[in-house]
């Protein structure tokens, strides 16, 4: 059964296949069969640049347990990232517990 669950979203930032980087345009998340992983249903992260030949793409294939965990993980760095740019911007913490933190 195909699910016909996709997303596509603008990307920027650079992937690696092989020995090569190349310069991102597109992510794709998808749900459907594994066409590699020994796995049923999976979720597929595919980052490409459909500007360069057809190979110019970098993909995963994920349980829906480590796609969980993963946006789990993603969701950590991102919030501690923006308290890292608040801090380095001197624009503050967003966050109520910098108070207790810094003093």
């Amino acid at each position: 059964m195909c699910t016909s669950i996709v997303e596509i979203v603008r990307a920027q930032g650079m992937a690696k296949r092989g020995d090569d980087w190349f310069p991102l345009a597109q992510a794709v998340v998808a749900y459907d069969h594994a066409r590699h992983a020994p796995l049923g249903d999976v979720i597929t992260l595919d980052f490409i640049n459909t500007g360069l030949e057809p190979g110019a793409r970098a993909g995963v294939e994920l349980t829906l347990e480590t796609a969980r965990n993963l946006r789990a993980a993603l969701d950590r760095a991102i919030t501690a990232a923006a308290f890292e740019e608040a801090e380095v911007r001197g624009k503050g913490a967003p966050f109520p517990h910098r108070n207790a933190r810094s003093g």
